[in-house]
């Protein structure tokens, strides 16, 4: 395995880079840069939340050809004197000269150089031909690592125009996070908590075979393991009882490759020692406890995909025979703001009375 580059310790998360994106985006442009498949173009969502009454626009460089995608000639007489308009592509939104809006460009290093060239005015002033962008409009950009070798190359002149922030690779525990606040399959994300190496960026391995899980750029892969492979991965795994056992390998194969599968599947067998779900409901001070931290995590993982109103007060029961990191683990993500069945459990009675007794655990994520 290869060392950490110095250089990177400087790379920011998406935290991090939504933060700038709303304090300078009116002014400077951001140039996200980062590895495949990490959630670069989930940053519009994130500023637009941040500016609820601003229109969002996305425009996406892999669908477009050239400069005539961006503005195309427009004639116009006005007291018979002919000339030239140009008007702009709906999807840049600076047509609404008043309206504030938030702009992002994808996958702008593949564009190609007439296309680039066109909007080189956009990224720097904030007008493209006549017209001039609202002056509290946001515009950033996404790319990805020239290392990688995918196609994304720049020009100096179009680098000097923007501000380079590279995004750091999310980790397995950071993949988890945003998973369980996405009811993500528990299975797919137990099985990242033991294999971390699926999320390892690329530049830290010098020899690829060292990591046959994620892409690499001096060796050919078709599918390997990013955290949206996995995404694709937890929905497949997730509806597996209405196809063969073939059919989701093949699928899970075609995805995030053989080598993870191959893992994924065998982990899945871990499922089978858990505890039922209605022997919890049911008789949750004898259901069975887990021998291990794996199944105690697979435990907490599908309770938090599956919990309803009706069984809070059960599973209150059993994840306090569970341990504290458990209970830490299940308390944090329920109180996040962003965990989908979070109302269904924060405001029953019996987890009100763990919350108090066990108010250090999630108080941060209170605020």
């Amino acid at each position: 395995m290869g060392q950490v580059n110095p250089e990177r310790m400087f790379d920011v998360d998406f935290q991090e880079a939504t933060d700038c994106i709303c304090a300078y985006g009116p002014d400077i442009t951001i140039l996200l840069e980062g590895h495949m498949g990490i959630g670069k173009s989930a940053q519009l969502e994130e500023v637009g939340k941040r500016f609820p009454t601003y229109k969002k626009y996305y425009f996406d460089c892999t669908t477009k050809m050239d400069a005539g995608d961006v503005m195309i000639p427009k004639l116009k007489d006005i007291d018979g004197n002919d000339f030239v308009r140009f008007a702009t592509n709906e999807e840049l939104g600076i047509h609404l000269q008043k309206t504030p809006s938030i702009l992002m460009i994808d996958e702008y290093g593949k564009g190609n150089k007439s296309l680039t060239n066109s909007m080189n005015r956009l990224c720097y002033e904030r007008k493209l031909g006549a017209y001039t962008m609202h002056k509290d409009s946001i515009v950033f950009l996404t790319t990805n690592l020239g290392a990688e070798n995918v196609g994304d190359t720049l020009a100096p002149q179009q680098l000097n125009r923007m501000t380079v922030m590279r995004v750091r690779k999310p980790s397995h525990t950071d993949w988890i996070d945003w998973g369980l606040k996405k009811g993500l399959n528990h299975v797919v994300l137990g099985c990242v908590r033991e294999n971390p190496h699926w999320l390892q960026p690329f530049d830290e391995v010098d020899n690829p075979s060292d990591n046959p899980y994620i892409y690499h750029p001096r060796e050919q892969r078709r599918h390997f393991v990013t955290g949206r492979s996995l995404e694709k991965a937890s929905i497949i795994f997730g509806r597996k009882d209405v196809i063969t056992t073939r059919a989701l390998t093949c699928m899970l194969n075609g995805t995030i490759g053989v080598a993870a599968t191959n893992t994924l599947m065998t982990f899945s067998r871990l499922t089978e020692q858990l505890p039922t779900m209605d022997s919890i409901k049911n008789d949750p001070m004898n259901a069975k406890v887990p021998d291990d931290a794996a199944g105690v995590c697979l435990v907490i993982y599908r309770t938090l995909q599956t919990i309803e109103r009706d069984w809070v007060d059960a599973w209150m029961t059993y994840v306090q025979r569970l341990g504290k990191e458990a209970q830490g683990m299940f308390g944090k993500t329920v109180c996040h703001k962003d965990y989908g069945r979070r109302k269904q459990v924060v405001n029953t009675k019996s987890f009100m009375a763990w919350a108090r007794a066990n108010n250090y655990m999630y108080e941060e994520d209170q605020s």
